[in-house]
């Protein structure tokens, strides 16, 4: 990236700007080539911090980042849901996009369900996009990497970080790492299921309401954890009022989730989960700082809500 660096590119995003076009391209072009050389299933190295949706809520994330640390003097691994429902979906992928440029080894970016072309062009990315730019060129920017973006991440080889949950097609993480992730998240299948589901309190396997992923249960979490060597699934994908929720009666998986007072409106705390280097874990809870009071084109906002109902 020669005409603007990457630190310049981070403060102009830290401020609450957004990169000109030809910038987010490049920037886009770089992160691609860096995320290509990850794995599907990336292993990562405590200690670290672990991340759920984030949902375009862009000054809850730079709250995130306060209550945690700053990169580089820490490391992250976000689960996916970087876009769509908040205000400031450009923003966050954008400042995200900056800091695995500028950093690599120190974030972990994975994709979520709403890290697709088909979500993005309904639950609000793709009309900010329209909206900032006056032009779809940047989501297509934006989408290529969603389709680069790792499918998971395993610290220390015991907790393995996923967007939603399991498919009744995999059974091992190699399974995982043998999906080709370039591509558009399928409506079923494997790659789908990962991105979809949702744990339940079942034994096995049932139809999802979401019309994608299945419900998994006790048995098949322990199961999966036992073949493959975990102590911890950590997912995120579910709005969970207290921040974080332990499943089953093994306690072996936990719900993360990153976006405080989702929507603006639900009146949730968030938490991160940080594991330190003796793979302990410590959650951090925090609220947020109300964007609604920082809207700057707040005439631009409003028919992001009168599309959709």
């Amino acid at each position: 990236i020669q005409r603007m660096n990457v630190d310049e590119m981070l403060e102009i995003v830290r401020s609450g700007k957004i990169l000109p076009e030809k910038e987010l391209r490049q920037l886009c072009e770089k992160v691609k080539e860096i995320l290509l050389e990850e794995a599907n299933v990336q292993p990562v190295q405590a200690p670290v911090t672990l991340c759920g949706d984030i949902h375009g809520q862009f000054h809850d994330l730079l709250e995130l980042f306060h209550i945690g640390g700053e990169i580089p003097d820490k490391n992250y691994v976000f689960m996916g849901d970087y876009v769509d429902r908040g205000f400031y979906s450009v923003e966050t992928f954008e400042f995200l996009l900056c800091l695995k440029a500028r950093y690599p080894g120190k974030i972990t970016l994975l994709r979520g369900n709403h890290e697709s072309r088909q979500i993005t062009s309904v639950y609000g990315f793709y009309d900010e996009i329209i909206r900032k730019y006056g032009n779809p060129n940047p989501w297509k920017y934006c989408t290529e990497v969603f389709d680069c973006l790792g499918i998971a991440a395993v610290v220390e080889g015991k907790i393995l970080c996923i967007h939603a949950g399991l498919s009744p097609e995999i059974k091992t993480l190699d399974q995982i790492n043998l999906i080709d992730r370039r591509m558009e998240i399928p409506h079923e299948g494997a790659f789908c299921d990962l991105m979809w589901s949702d744990p339940e309190d079942l034994e096995t396997w049932a139809m999802s309401a979401r019309g994608a992923g299945w419900l998994f249960g006790s048995r098949v979490t322990t199961e999966f954890n036992r073949l493959n060597g975990l102590d911890l699934i950590c997912r995120s994908h579910q709005l969970v009022n207290d921040g974080f929720k332990y499943w089953f009666k093994d306690e072996n998986l936990v719900t993360v989730w990153s976006a405080p007072n989702y929507c603006y409106r639900c009146g949730n705390v968030a938490a991160i989960l940080s594991i330190d280097s003796n793979v302990n874990r410590k959650f951090d809870l925090f609220t947020s700082v109300s964007d609604m009071n920082k809207v700057t084109h707040y005439r631009n906002v409003v028919p992001y809500f009168l599309q959709r109902v």
